[in-house]
């Protein structure tokens, strides 16, 4: 019989985080700082992240040490099991063989608390008491409550305001974290009150909760601003997901032909694939395949550009693919997915042609979701969707061709606090949405004077 489940002994955890920045062929571009327009130093971010991340970010050491109390922390659930997806196989009559990582067993239900033990940490160590954030589907907004309450944190959260009436469960679970989450744009903030009165139905973005967060954060007693996703020592955190795939899939004899995740700001793909890019990037022949909602296309259909991180101007300008830091998505219920700019690093792997990026649309989505629940059993956050529909449709190109292609991707969380999206689908209210090209011409217009990349 095949094996199902690949598990890794608690003392074979991968002791470092794995750092990209060592083995690109083109080093990222700096951010900038939008007065002078120089690269920022680490004096421009100390009001914002604790120094011991503020090194991560910057670093160019390819192995960094994961401290014993972090890992402490993580061997709570890690390391993740690897599954492969034989009922998923035998239903599409692909020969591919489909492996996942299962970054939903973590106490949140997703890959999140990979980085948010790490920043709780340091941010412990600086002598910080209380942490701000931003989250959109909630699950980023779990994984820090949970993480702060691990280390004595405070912990505010600033939730999309779509999310945050959709999914009033995972408001729940950062209250039962002991957080204070509050919907975006709110009143507690600048940042928030002048959203409102320009557009007081808004749904609210990723955007717009940053520059609360953020504003909360330079504006508080001891307090230091955390970010689940899109900056370099987030996506450093998350290499732990490779890191323990590569091994796992050592066991069985395997290495993927395909290497997928979705993207919204970039960490859970990152976490899986860079460990991947890098032996891309040292001869290996392998694709890495990012995949985002075709209602928010900043891999497929954005420019590289130097933007603004969030709506109000108050983070650096960061060289990514954008669809400009005004655009507020449309409210799919990928929430988590509805970002308007990825990450730096991403981007400039994206430019280099090391990975590719590729949109789908909402309905396909849920429709691989539910092919996902009746077959592997689990229910995928709508998120993750994106990735078993790219997943779905590299199986039926190995089947089209004859092909017994290894298939591998990064199973990021469960969707049992998203099964108000699942209704919809089910009860014929959902429907796709592609972005007009207009919409992102006018959001872009408002920065075609930035510093170009």
């Amino acid at each position: 019989m095949d094996v199902r489940k690949i598990f890794l002994d608690e003392r074979e955890i991968p002791r470092q985080w794995y750092n990209i920045q060592a083995d690109m062929p083109n080093p990222m571009k700096p951010p900038l700082h939008p007065g002078t327009g120089k690269p920022v130093g680490p004096e421009d971010l100390a009001p914002v992240f604790p120094m011991p991340l503020i090194e991560q970010e910057v670093s160019q050491q390819r192995w960094i040490d994961i401290p014993d109390e972090v890992m402490e922390k993580l061997l709570i659930w890690r390391p993740s099991p690897l599954y492969r997806a034989t009922a998923l196989e035998k239903a599409l009559g692909t020969p591919a063989k489909i492996f996942y990582k299962n970054e939903g067993v973590s106490p949140a239900g997703s890959h999140k608390p990979n980085t948010a033990i790490a920043q709780a940490y340091y941010n412990k160590k600086f002598g910080i008491k209380r942490l701000t954030t931003e989250t959109g589907a909630g699950q980023w907004g779990s994984a820090i409550a949970f993480a702060c309450k691990l280390f004595g944190l405070e912990c505010q959260v600033y939730m999309v305001r779509i999310s945050f009436d959709q999914k009033p469960f995972r408001k729940l679970m950062m209250q039962t974290w002991g957080a204070k989450c509050t919907a975006s744009p709110s009143d507690k903030t600048n940042a928030g009150r002048d959203i409102l009165a320009k557009m007081p139905d808004t749904p609210g973005s990723l955007g717009i909760a940053i520059s609360e967060a953020i504003e909360d954060a330079v504006t508080s007693k001891d307090t230091r601003y955390s970010l689940g996703s899109v900056l370099n020592h987030v996506l450093l955190h998350q290499t732990i997901i490779g890191l323990e795939a590569q091994k796992q899939m050592q066991k069985v004899g395997l290495y993927p032909d395909v290497v997928i995740g979705c993207v919204g700001g970039g960490s859970n793909f990152a976490g899986l694939a860079f460990p991947y890019v890098r032996d891309k990037i040292h001869g290996k022949n392998l694709t890495v395949i990012g995949v985002e909602p075709a209602a928010c296309p900043t891999m497929t259909r954005a420019p590289f550009v130097y933007d603004f991180g969030d709506t109000a101007k108050t983070t650096p300008l960061l060289p990514m693919h954008s669809l400009g830091h005004s655009f507020v998505p449309p409210p799919v219920h990928a929430g988590g997915l509805r970002y308007h700019g990825v990450a730096p690093l991403v981007s400039q792997l994206l430019v280099d042609r090391l990975i590719e990026a590729r949109s789908v649309k909402q309905m396909e989505c849920y429709a691989a979701a539910m092919l996902w629940a009746q077959t592997e059993g689990f229910i995928s956050a709508p998120e993750t969707s994106h990735a078993i529909a790219v997943a779905i449709q590299e199986a039926k190109k190995a089947k089209e061709e004859g092909k017994e292609k290894v298939i591998l991707l990064n199973w990021s969380g469960h969707g049992l606090m998203d099964l108000t999206g699942y209704d919809a689908y089910m009860s014929g209210k959902l429907k796709d949405y592609e972005l007009p090209q207009s919409e992102i011409d006018s959001a872009l217009d408002e920065i075609k004077d930035y510093p170009k990349p």
